[in-house]
């Protein structure tokens, strides 16, 4: 079951579960749209995995699986990165 990390890790920006903003690699790092398009070029800095958009999970289903409350954040933000 998909995390549904709450922040961009570059940025920090906000990014609520029924955000169409959030990108995530197959290891659920999590990115907002801006920093996955303009600073990593669409790769995850940690694994250079493609980034793809997050699904929604319906609101009925987040009482039950709640999305995860625990920020990630790169300190110094994200460099931009080459594919691999």
């Amino acid at each position: 079951m998909l995390q549904l990390r709450p922040n961009c890790e570059c940025c920090d920006k906000d990014l609520p579960p029924g955000s169409l903003e959030a990108m995530i690699c197959s290891f659920e790092c999590t990115f907002c749209t801006q920093c996955a398009s303009k600073v990593l070029d669409g790769h995850c800095p940690n694994c250079a995995g493609e980034l793809v958009r997050r699904p929604v999970r319906p609101a009925a289903k987040l009482q039950t699986f709640p999305a995860s409350t625990e920020r990630v954040l790169k300190p110094d933000g994200c460099a931009p990165i080459r594919a691999a």
